[in-house]
């Protein structure tokens, strides 16, 4: 089972996501890390996020890039937190896919959910600023779009959080119970 939790910056859509794995069936639990920790910044919203996930039983598996490669055992339940880092990660990394980062996380995407019993994906709403950004950030707009279209289509549900508020959009399941 697909589960894509989407949510703006500070929405609450990574409590949700964890504590909706926390529900779920399936062994072990992993975390499919894929922050690239460069700055304070990011090494301290890598600090936050081990805090929320302390106690729960996770495995961190670091996954900044190559999706397609991680293994997970069969009958897992995977969080990956978040599918906008392995994007960014693709797209600009020198060991990333470039032009070929949609191709390369769908094909990863489809591995893992033939692997794992059951996958929740995190990703970011970043497309309603109504800003006009320089090309590459447009460029990364756009396929961080086409990337969570093609998830919501394959997704047995789809989750959006704001304010700390779980709405469904598709699926069945509860969707406020998790915060």
């Amino acid at each position: 089972m697909l589960t894509l939790v989407l949510g703006g910056a500070a929405s609450g859509k990574s409590e949700y996501a964890e504590a909706l794995v926390m529900k779920l069936s399936g062994t072990p639990r992993i975390y499919l890390a894929t922050m690239q920790a460069n700055d304070a910044e990011s090494r301290a919203r890598v600090e936050r996020h081990i805090a929320l996930r302390e106690g729960k039983g996770f495995l961190t598996v670091e996954c900044p890039l190559a999706l397609e490669h991680v293994a997970v055992p069969s009958g897992s339940v995977v969080l990956l937190e978040c599918m906008s880092n392995l994007l960014a990660n693709e797209c600009f990394s020198p060991d990333g896919a470039g032009k070929l980062a949609c191709e390369r996380i769908l094909r990863g995407m489809d591995r893992l959910c033939q692997l794992a019993d059951n996958a929740v994906v995190v990703s970011n709403l970043v497309f309603s600023d109504g800003m006009i950004y320089d090309a590459s950030t447009m460029a990364y707009i756009a396929r961080l779009a086409r990337v969570n279209a093609a998830l919501a289509q394959k997704a047995d549900r789809l989750v959006e959080v704001v304010c700390s508020i779980p709405i469904l959009h598709k699926g069945k399941g509860e969707s406020t119970a998790c915060v």
